[in-house]
């Protein structure tokens, strides 16, 4: 692969597993130096030019301890990656409990606003690019969903307003967009649901198909392909922006 990262400094959260993953490793295969955020290290995947840094986005602490040995171990920071986030599960408005819907916006939504805060100091002086993990749901809304997108809702309402704030500073702001991506959470979902009652996981998978131009769901590489595309000067007049990546659902 071409590096067309070589040399920049990435920080990564959600970085050891589902589209996460995929972004670190296709970062690091690209010439990218950085750390990588997230509950556990489920790979052991520290080394001199990648480190890890366990802990809870929804922590300001855990920032500012990531951020300082970003600073510390490589001096300045170029590409941020705000990937981690939760799915709740399908409910009406009705049936959704209040703490629930506090926790999935403390890491939607207020881990994201973390992320950026304690990142955009050490990427003034250089600028950069910001990448927040948005959703289909970022400007359409679906029954069941009212949490999950109203948290998605909230990151394109951040990706707008801070792409205003830091663009003096050389700092892009944008987002991704997936649709359904064939994940193990969306397969533990999927699964989950046919145990329930409702369609076979095949079935399930069909209809998710049927529904997009290219009659199939994208994947983590595609998704996680527009991320580097985004970090990358091939992007350069690119801020503001929402890329979908949902195999074409109308």
């Amino acid at each position: 692969m071409e590096k067309l990262l070589e040399g920049k400094v990435a920080l990564v959260t959600g970085s050891t597993h589902g589209i996460g993953r995929r972004v670190a490793e296709i970062f690091r295969e690209s010439g990218a130096i950085g750390l990588g955020i997230d509950r556990t290290d489920t790979d052991n995947s520290s080394s001199d030019d990648w480190l890890f840094h366990e802990g809870d986005i929804t922590d300001e602490n855990t920032l500012k301890e990531a951020t300082k040995k970003i600073k510390e171990h490589f001096g300045r920071l170029d590409i941020v990656v705000a990937n981690a986030g939760v799915v709740p599960p399908w409910k009406t408005p009705e049936e959704i409990e209040i703490s629930e819907w506090d926790h999935v916006f403390a890491v939607n939504v207020r881990g994201v606003a973390i992320t950026i805060k304690h990142a955009v100091p050490l990427m003034k002086d250089q600028g950069g690019s910001v990448v927040l993990m948005g959703s289909l749901t970022s400007h359409r809304g679906y029954a069941g969903q009212m949490l999950y997108t109203s948290t998605k809702h909230a990151v394109l309402g951040i990706v707008r307003a801070s792409s205003l704030d830091l663009g003096r500073y050389g700092i892009r702001v944008n987002a991704i967009g997936p649709g359904p991506i064939a994940t193990d959470a969306l397969m533990s979902r999927i699964k989950f649901r046919a145990e329930q009652g409702g369609l076979s996981v095949q079935e399930a998978l069909k209809q998710l198909q049927s529904e997009t131009a290219l009659g199939r769901i994208a994947t983590e590489d595609e998704v996680a392909s527009v991320a580097l595309f985004l970090s990358t000067h091939l992007s350069s007049g690119i801020t503001g922006q929402i890329i979908p990546v949902d195999a074409g659902i109308s």
